[in-house]
């Protein structure tokens, strides 16, 4: 009985390498543990009507996405990974391959548009969503959050946190290359 004591951290300590070592095996063999899946992929992009932020432009509904391939990213000035990301999405809208839809996911307008005169604006359009029914309806958890939506408005592939180069030419610019063809 006197054991215990001892042996209890012993335990504790081989339970936590376990899973450590599940956790990069599973990195090694492709699969990265911090990925967050949609269930909403391959299904119809969830219905809304965001007003757009103060004097730029139409408001952006969940119809304006359907009739040609598109982006919609969830961001806010107040999110630091947004800014690492900022550079990646300026080159995405200067290609020219998408549309790039913006979501301003819990933030004031006036932020928002500050944020957008100090680095570049992407967006076709921008809606508010300050209330996050929006980002709820699409299952968004953290900003950055971004989405591939096709032709018909079906969500098609979903980029959780920043998008990086590499992202945008290994994986999204060939899914948007497919999903023009179809």
């Amino acid at each position: 009985m006197k054991r215990w004591p001892y042996i209890l951290p012993l335990v504790a300590v081989l339970a936590l390498g376990g899973i450590f070592a599940k956790r990069m095996v599973d990195i090694e063999n492709g699969t990265d543990p911090s990925l967050i899946p949609t269930v909403l992929l391959d299904t119809p992009i969830p219905a809304f009507d965001l007003p757009p932020l103060p004097n730029r432009g139409e408001a952006l509904r969940s119809e304006d996405l359907k009739g040609q391939v598109s982006l919609v990213n969830f961001w806010g000035s107040w999110c630091i990974a947004c800014v690492s990301e900022h550079p990646a999405l300026l080159a995405i809208a200067k290609e020219g391959d998408v549309p790039i839809h913006g979501v301003a996911w819990r933030d004031d307008p006036n932020k928002s548009l500050a944020w957008l005169a100090q680095r570049g604006d992407p967006y076709a359009t921008v809606g508010q969503d300050p209330d996050s029914k929006t980002a709820i309806a699409f299952g968004v958890v953290a900003a950055p959050e971004t989405f591939l939506v096709d032709k018909q408005g079906v969500i098609r592939y979903k980029q959780t946190g920043p998008i990086t180069a590499a992202d945008w030419k290994n994986k999204i610019k060939p899914l948007i290359a497919e999903l023009k063809k179809k």
